[in-house]
């Protein structure tokens, strides 16, 4: 497995679950990790324990100028940014418990879930690529999710903030890869313990996957240098696979 020694990694939705998670990882590979979320007090928690230099930056996605901020302050605290990883993400099923079919979903939920799943990657990925390109290396590593491949009834806008996502992240590609910037999916490969599935009932609980389901195969990604593999979606232990 490579090391990521003195690299710059953004992650959003770091303050909990798959985010958190990842965030741990990359520290442990010699990373310096930028922590970006809503919830500062649980961000400065996780950064406290981490080995290596951090940052935390509160910010909501749907936010730009306050995804500006973070970029921002990433490169004023360490010169460059290496990879970023748009990894928040919500769910109606992480906030009502429940599937709604879209005769059911309001005007706000729709937009939440779109906005923060889809727009925020926009801002994050439009913030950061001219920095990577003036690098002429860097990598975007978006988490997906079987649902940007499949459709479930009942998971209107969360289906279709994947689908869209998976589609940003080939147009990224191909814009990107002339400066040498990977751009890629990674899905963990199943249902995995975090918010959105705490509805779940505990029978179902106990088959779904931990949160570092991701972190060998977001290692590797980040690790990719400018002739990596780009414009490619796939669950966690096939990227293990492509480049392990």
């Amino acid at each position: 497995m490579p090391t990521l020694e003195e690299e710059v990694v953004i992650v959003t939705g770091a303050s909990r679950g798959l985010g958190k998670s990842m965030v741990e990882r990359f520290s442990a590979e010699g990373a310096r990790v930028v922590l970006t979320a809503r919830d500062e007090e649980r961000m400065e928690e996780i950064a406290a324990d981490l080995p290596t230099e951090s940052l935390v930056v509160p910010a909501d996605a749907r936010d730009s100028d306050a995804v500006e901020r973070v970029v921002d302050r990433t490169i004023d605290e360490f010169g460059r940014i290496d990879t970023l990883v748009n990894n928040a993400g919500v769910s109606l099923l992480g906030m009502q418990d429940e599937r709604n079919g879209l005769v059911d979903v309001t005007d706000d939920e729709w937009d939440t879930v779109l906005e923060v799943n889809l727009t925020g990657v926009f801002y994050f990925t439009r913030e950061v690529l001219p920095q990577l390109y003036d690098q002429d290396q860097g990598n975007i590593i978006n988490i997906s999710s079987g649902l940007g491949r499949h459709a479930i009834a009942g998971a209107g806008a969360y289906v279709s903030s994947k689908w869209g996502l998976e589609g940003l992240t080939r147009t990224t590609a191909l814009e990107a890869e002339e400066y040498g910037v990977n751009a890629n999916a990674l899905d963990p490969g199943g249902r995995v313990d975090t918010d959105i599935w705490a509805h779940l009932p505990e029978e179902e609980r106990e088959q779904i996957l931990d949160p570092d389901v991701m972190d060998d195969a977001a290692v590797l990604l980040a690790a990719q240098g400018p002739d990596g593999v780009t414009g490619e979606s796939m669950e966690a232990e096939d990227w293990e696979e492509r480049l392990g």
